[in-house]
């Protein structure tokens, strides 16, 4: 498998660790509130967040489980996500580093799975989450969190253009319907399906990626020019602010 996207990710990620922990709109949500109760109400012994990126899904769990494991590629970020856990006082938050197409955990090591706005990022997403399932024991849940793509084609096209101008290392926002298929073939079978809207700053969605002003100018020309039915889906403003759809996807594993 080639390293091309391991690469673009750490590269891209790894200098602006300290930004994603302190993300405001990562740090908070719905999605996070649902995550907290079901963990909550649920008691896991053993959780693992895929790609876990700031930490806050780890964080958000961190009180309701026994042990949660913050699982990434880049180091830097394992480094301010640990850091984070340590002020916090989570001392059963441990860090991995490594990728999810290749998890080194053991077959059913763990009775909860969790991932939040990592997917679209994730290099080949079937094995992915084939490992997902492999290290989760059978009959216990996972939850995916992600940005999807909307069904319709135009509308798909904008927000994946817009993303890998801004984040090179962006692979794909999937729909739900490549969601269902693709959780089936890992045999994951899906109980629950939420989709929310995520406002977007701009200015600050392009500041903590750095997006160079080249392509930060051609996301904001490809919005003035893109058609009037997609501006108005993505609810985009006249600073280039927008709303992204965004999901969360409970399952069992089978």
């Amino acid at each position: 498998m080639s390293d091309t996207v391991h690469t673009l990710v750490s590269k891209q990620f790894s200098p602006r660790a300290d930004a994603y922990v302190q993300s405001a709109v990562h740090a908070s949500g719905a999605d996070l509130e649902a995550l907290a109760t079901f963990a909550q109400n649920n008691r896991f012994a053993r959780a693992l967040d895929l790609g876990c990126g700031g930490g806050h899904a780890s964080f958000t769990i961190a009180p309701f489980v026994g042990e949660v494991t913050a699982y990434d590629l880049s180091a830097e970020m394992l480094t301010a996500v640990a850091a984070e856990a340590a002020r916090r006082g989570f001392s059963n938050l441990s860090t991995r580093q490594g990728a999810v197409e290749k998890l080194p955990f053991e077959n059913g090591e763990f009775d909860f799975v969790t991932t939040r706005y990592s997917a679209h990022h994730w290099q080949d997403i079937r094995a992915a989450l084939r490992e997902a399932r492999r290290v989760l024991k059978q009959g216990a849940h996972a939850v995916f969190m992600d940005a999807f793509a909307p069904a319709d084609s135009l509308r798909d096209t904008f927000i994946q253009t817009i993303e890998m101008l801004r984040d090179p290392s962006h692979v794909r926002d999937y729909s739900i319907a490549e969601w269902t298929v693709l959780l089936g073939e890992a045999d994951f079978k899906v109980q629950d399906i939420v989709e929310r809207k995520i406002h977007l700053d701009f200015a600050t969605w392009i500041a903590r990626m750095q997006t160079q002003p080249v392509y930060a100018n051609a996301i904001r020309a490809l919005q003035k020019q893109i058609s009037a039915g997609v501006v108005e889906y993505f609810a985009i403003e006249p600073d280039g602010s927008f709303m992204l759809d965004s999901m969360s996807i409970r399952t069992e594993a089978v």
